[in-house]
């Protein structure tokens, strides 16, 4: 079958690090015995564990996706999963898929607040230092780094209103996205999740919201805080996170 689809040889073959013995050994020397090279390289990945044991259906402690994207942003999940190094094993809890949340709201706002300012910026090059961490045997966690480093530079520049030096970075760091499949600028995340009609659903509740922050800000002018306070109040206990900025307020789901 791997011969029909994939040729005599492929670049890459990945497994879990419980597969090593006996079974890559054997698809190796099966292989080996028809002349072929089958893979030139091998990556084994370590396991997702909970408490302390890994996910399995044998032991009943595995979690179903479909059930983690009804509590979770499937982006969000994809980089809680992808920042540690593959060989390096993940401890699947709550309290880590949340903080993971927040690390990656951190690029989406900064992302968010930069085009405000610049306007649409396509990817670059990646920073040098983002791709030696990526060729330095998938290093991940370093490559993340980096990518976070950028985002303080890049609010750093928006502070001093540094429009060139902001749009460089919004550049570097959907590039960085890119290369991790994280990008929220790109398919498939730029309708994740909003199904048919998401960008009519997504434009008719963004001007829902703004009229809703139209009427806070008149109240706000008119000194009537307690009518302010409400109106942000009810869209908090909808989820919606306001945010007041230079530029105007700015909502999200919290």
């Amino acid at each position: 079958m791997a011969r029909k689809y994939l040729g005599t040889s492929v670049d890459i073959h990945g497994g879990g690090l419980d597969l090593i013995f006996p079974h890559h050994e054997n698809e190796i020397a099966q292989s080996k015995s028809l002349g072929d090279e089958f893979a030139r390289y091998w990556l084994h990945n370590a396991w997702v564990t909970m408490a302390n044991e890994k996910m399995s259906k044998s032991l009943g402690n595995s979690v179903l996706v479909a059930d983690m994207v009804k509590r979770h942003r499937p982006i969000v999940l994809r980089y809680y999963l992808s920042s540690p190094h593959y060989r390096s094993m993940i401890e699947y809890s709550e309290e880590a898929i949340a903080e993971a949340a927040i690390g990656f709201e951190r690029i989406e706002q900064f992302l968010t607040r930069a085009i405000e300012l610049t306007g649409q910026v396509d990817p670059i090059a990646v920073p040098a230092a983002f791709a030696a961490a990526m060729d330095d045997d998938l290093g991940v966690p370093q490559a993340i780094a980096v990518l976070h480093q950028a985002v303080r530079a890049g609010n750093t520049a928006l502070a001093a209103g540094e429009k060139d030096v902001a749009a460089t970075i919004v550049g570097e760091v959907r590039a960085m996205l890119g290369v991790l499949g994280l990008d929220p600028l790109t398919e498939p995340w730029l309708d994740a999740g909003a199904g048919r009609g998401g960008e009519e659903l997504r434009a008719a509740v963004d001007g829902l919201i703004a009229l809703t922050l139209e009427q806070r800000q008149a109240a706000r002018e008119r000194r009537d805080f307690a009518a302010s306070d409400a109106i942000r109040n009810q869209l908090a206990a909808l989820g919606i996170t306001i945010e007041d900025t230079a530029a105007g307020p700015r909502w999200s789901l919290g």
